[in-house]
């Protein structure tokens, strides 16, 4: 079960490993970072409040947050990243940075062109601008980490991710501060301007960036293939539509909103299915039926990389060496434990996705707002920002399973602070540690994990691989964190009730009247028994974490005993082609 990727000797001193952080590869990985997240934010968040300032409506912004669903499908369009050549830049700047300029110029002109309209005026000139800043956006993403990944070698992702990271999160204050402040003044057009001069940070990153190891295009196995331009056409279109439909099914899953699905059904005049799809999907059973549509979404795409029985085309050759080959490449490296690693990366994150209601639950405990925004939103930050340092350093100085192992513990352990918190008086002290802690152990797991679907890419496939497993990992979280208030007040009512959980009622016995004050307002129930309840959910946040951590440590094992025989398998296969060559 080796690992992919460039092999370096990895520091083992702690100083070492600090020293890391000082390397041009590091340094650019900052702007680039910036150059990501800046556009991400702009779009999906701020964009918003200049809708609201313009007079439109929560429904219509709410649809324009749909457009964040491109991200999600990445992967279908990462082979194309790997494959297709910038014309003249590829030459001078190498693949990477080549896709890198052209996406960073797509955004800097987007988002000029927003500043030109007027959102009460334009929405669709603006709509159709967030579509393009935010498919630029999401290909400057692939093209971002694949040379991350082919840039530095397995042991230094830890701090390129770190280092990404930063420059991620800066951008999102800039992004989330700078344009309201320069609207107040100037209005927002200027801002947005302002805003697509700062992608030129990007530009300067991909400048003084180092050039990416030579990039390898893996051939398309074609020969023999008789053309055959009109049935070929149908074909592609079939396709095509195949893979619009599985991805439009995925999204509305994942999204957990089938607002687009239903649109689209009823501009094909299909009145009855649409109106079904948004009952199924505002329905008791929704969970169901979002993880229904996320597997029949993911069936459709793959059904449309098939080649067709008993005849090879050149569009089933295309599609399924562009999609299906990276897939192959990783369970043939990895073999048995190809869906140990899978199972990995989905679960490793649960703990944090599910904490999605973390806001009620300050306000419940009675935090104010200020309060909450202070903690959260500025220490809360920072605390972030120290754990993706630590996860970087602890990649490097103790490897990179380990890491893992660390932050799989990591995660559960900080939830149940919550818990903790959950029992105290209204303490800013104990909102600050609990808030702290649980950031410093998210920002470690979440580097280590990006460190670790980086290692498992493979040359050729470099951007695929890892689009997928970006992917992937949140498809669970996103799934469970739907019922997490479900299960909050559900386990509120047993207790209130004197069932399963009636006896965690005693524990907040004597608490101060501001601590879940409003239960009876809010949810139905005593304010002990609401206490009860989120002491269930943040238990149960915990608990589910302890997947990861036996994942972990089994991937782990695997690792270690192919580093144990892939030694004896080199000298068995030397001996037997000296055997081969005496014979």
């Amino acid at each position: 079960m080796s690992s992919a990727g460039n092999s370096d000797p990895a520091p083992r001193t702690v100083l070492s490993a600090l020293r890391v952080y000082t390397e041009r590869p590091a340094l650019v990985m900052v702007a680039l970072g910036f150059s990501a997240g800046l556009p991400y934010f702009l779009i999906f968040d701020t964009l918003s409040a200049w809708f609201r300032a313009s007079g439109l409506s929560l429904e219509v912004i709410g649809f324009f947050s749909l457009v964040t669903l491109v991200s999600t499908f990445k992967f279908l369009w990462a082979p194309f990243v790997d494959r297709a050549q910038v014309p003249l830049l590829t030459r001078w700047f190498g693949h990477r940075r080549s896709w890198m300029l052209v996406c960073q110029g797509l955004i800097m002109l987007g988002l000029w062109l927003v500043a030109g309209f007027d959102p009460s005026r334009s929405l669709g000139g603006i709509a159709m601008c967030a579509f393009v800043v935010g498919l630029a956006s999401a290909t400057q993403d692939i093209a971002i980490d694949a040379w991350r990944i082919e840039a530095a070698g397995v042991s230094r992702q830890g701090v390129m991710a770190a280092a990404y990271q930063w420059g991620y999160r800066v951008a999102i204050i800039v992004a989330g501060a700078v344009p309201l402040l320069l609207a107040e003044s100037y209005g927002w057009n200027f801002s947005y301007a302002v805003m697509a001069a700062l992608m030129a940070v990007g530009v300067l990153g991909v400048l003084a960036a180092p050039r990416e190891e030579r990039h390898a295009i893996r051939p398309m196995q074609t020969g023999g293939i008789q053309p055959a331009p009109a049935r070929e056409a149908l074909e592609w279109a079939a396709r095509l539509a195949l893979l619009a439909a599985g991805a439009l099914v995925l999204g509305s899953g994942l999204a957990a909103n089938a607002g687009v699905l239903g649109g689209v059904l009823g501009a094909v005049g299909a009145t009855g299915p649409r109106d079904l799809v948004l009952s199924a999907w505002a329905s008791e059973a929704r969970v169901w039926i979002h993880l229904a549509a996320v597997l029949a979404g993911f069936a459709l795409i793959v059904l449309a990389t098939l080649p067709l029985p008993g005849a090879r085309t050149r569009p089933g050759v295309y599609l399924s060496s562009a999609l299906l080959d990276p897939l192959r490449d990783f369970f043939a490296r990895y073999r048995s434990a190809g869906g140990l690693i899978l199972a990995l990366i989905c679960l490793y994150r649960i703990p944090d996705f599910v904490l999605n209601i973390m806001n009620p639950f300050y306000l419940d405990l009675g935090y104010t707002l200020v309060e909450i925004a202070q903690v959260r939103k500025i220490f809360g930050v920072a605390m972030t920002m120290l754990g993706v340092f630590a996860g970087g350093v602890a990649v490097v100085r103790y490897g990179l399973l380990p890491a893992m192992v660390i932050g799989a513990c990591a995660g559960p352990l900080s939830n149940l602070l919550f818990i903790w918190l959950a029992l105290q008086d209204h303490s800013l002290i104990a909102l600050f540690l609990a808030i702290g802690l649980d950031n410093v152990a998210g920002g470690f797991a979440g580097t280590c994990l990006i460190a670790y679907m980086s290692s498992l890419t493979s040359v050729g496939f470099t951007a695929t691989q890892y689009a997928l497993f970006s992917s992937l990992y949140a498809i669970p979280g996103r799934l469970l964190a739907s019922q997490s208030g479900r299960i909050v007040e559900g386990a509120a009512r047993l207790a209130e009730d004197g069932g399963l959980f009636g006896g965690l009622r005693g524990l907040f016995a004597g608490q101060a009247p501001q601590n879940f004050a409003t239960a009876l307002e809010r949810s139905g129930v005593s304010p002990a028994s609401l206490g009860a309840g989120y002491v269930v959910f943040f238990a149960y946040s915990a608990l589910i974490g302890v997947f990861a951590v036996v994942l972990s440590l089994a991937v782990q094992r695997r690792q270690e005993q192919e580093d144990v025989e892939e030694p004896t398998r080199r000298v068995a296969g030397g001996s037997r082609s000296a055997a081969d060559g005496s014979s």
